[in-house]
């Protein structure tokens, strides 16, 4: 072929290689809800999310966990999950050792796994209810945990705000970003961003990851129960009444929704 041929065929491939295009990454729905939603609702929940929240420990404001058990009939039922650890708040951390609490809590979050029937390799996250720039005793306390969590057979994750904060002076900062500047070791990320935009409100169709505002985060929470109504004006018309986020074909359940690139993002089928 002449040169000047082969300069033409190769441009050509170069252009039509450039003009295919690169398939979405498919998100996939869940939910999370602090009480075990029962077993009647266990089919309509599958029929509409990949995975469901599992908590270790009492969730938060619970004096008992319903979920204790249940890992086995959700795994028949086709379910992923995401796997969840209730933490400490800033007000429990002061006038303590954090890095040793975090240290005890973290061996109790695998040992509550392993009773469970969780594989190794599964992601357990830390939930971290409060927002903004971690505190000291905050930060302690979270990476003496994930570090226990790390020394063992599961790896670490947490929950925490994707919501930005204003510091002031123009400056605003995330949980999730204050998390990234400081770990010392990878810990997967689930972000918490309800606010409407970039969240598009309760609605059963799972938004792409890329939408949730923190790049590398596995999972997005894009609605709670119930709404944050200062940040959710925009989408209130897809909640309930109440405020509160429903799946009306499980007998009109409560939930929070998630998106996730995995319908297991703990791996803990």
């Amino acid at each position: 072929m002449p040169h000047h041929l082969m300069k033409t065929a190769a441009a050509l491939l170069a252009f039509a290689l450039m003009c295919v295009s690169v398939p979405a990454q498919q998100s996939y729905l869940g939910f999370d809800r602090n009480g075990y939603p029962g077993d009647a609702a266990r089919p309509a929940l599958h029929a509409t999310f990949a995975y469901t929240g599992y908590w270790l420990n009492n969730p938060p404001g619970g004096t008992a966990n319903s979920w204790h058990g249940r890992r086995s009939t959700l795994v028949q039922a086709g379910f992923g999950f995401l796997v969840l650890f209730n933490g400490k708040l800033d007000r429990q951390l002061q006038h303590v050792n954090a890095a040793a609490l975090g240290t005890r809590d973290g061996t109790a979050a695998v040992k509550a796994a392993h009773t469970e029937g969780f594989p190794r390799g599964t992601v357990i996250f830390l939930d971290m209810e409060e927002g903004g720039r971690m505190l000291p005793e905050q930060a302690a306390y979270l990476f003496a945990w994930a570090s226990a969590v790390r020394e063992s057979d599961m790896r670490p994750g947490v929950y925490c705000s994707g919501q930005p904060v204003n510091e002031g002076h123009g400056v605003t900062i995330t949980t999730a970003a204050d998390i990234r500047a400081r770990q010392p070791f990878p810990i997967a990320l689930w972000v918490a961003q309800d606010a409407c935009p970039p969240a598009p409100g309760c609605t059963l169709q799972a938004p792409p990851l890329s939408q949730s505002g923190t790049s590398d985060a596995v999972v997005w929470q894009f609605a709670q129960s119930p709404r944050r109504p200062e940040i959710t004006r925009a989408c209130a018309a897809t909640y309930a009444r109440d405020g509160n986020c429903r799946v009306a074909s499980a007998s009109r359940l409560d939930v929070d929704l998630n998106a996730a690139a995995s319908a297991d993002p703990s791996g803990g089928r």
